[in-house]
């Protein structure tokens, strides 16, 4: 995969507030640039939540992250393509698909790498804030 973007969006699992052990291989490879917003909605899924891109005006909360070493960036993402089972056996769909995006910064738009869902969410509830972790701390509290 021959690329020139090496800048990667998460706003799940692989965020920091998450503290997840692939964040720890995250932050191996990539190093954060901060906070940002992706044209997007998020989908109750009942185990976790997952996202879609969206052409309105729904955006998505997540961290947006760059490789340390451009060199490395294809092996490092090739590793989280693994984590998300994008790499399923033949026949198999897989859950989520990597694709490009204009994440916002600031009023200031840049590409990044980032992992929507990758079946029908005709089923699922929207979900209303567009923060995976403010969701998740309201839908826990008892």
């Amino acid at each position: 995969m021959k690329t020139t973007t090496y800048k990667l969006f998460v706003y799940g699992s692989l965020r920091s507030g998450f503290r997840n052990p692939a964040y720890e291989y995250l932050t191996r490879y990539f190093h954060l640039m901060g906070e940002g917003l992706v044209q997007g909605k998020f989908y109750d899924k009942g185990d976790y939540p997952v996202a879609i891109p969206s052409k309105d005006d729904s955006f998505i909360t997540g961290e947006l992250y760059e490789a340390n070493n451009p060199e490395e960036f294809c092996w490092a993402i090739d590793q989280l393509d693994d984590y998300e089972g994008l790499n399923v056996e033949e026949g198999e769909t897989p859950l989520y698909k990597r694709d490009l995006a204009q994440v916002f910064q600031d009023g200031i738009a840049t590409n990044a790498w980032i992992y929507w869902y990758n079946g029908s969410v005709s089923n699922m509830k929207e979900i209303d804030t567009g923060d995976v972790l403010k969701y998740l701390q309201q839908k826990n509290k008892p």
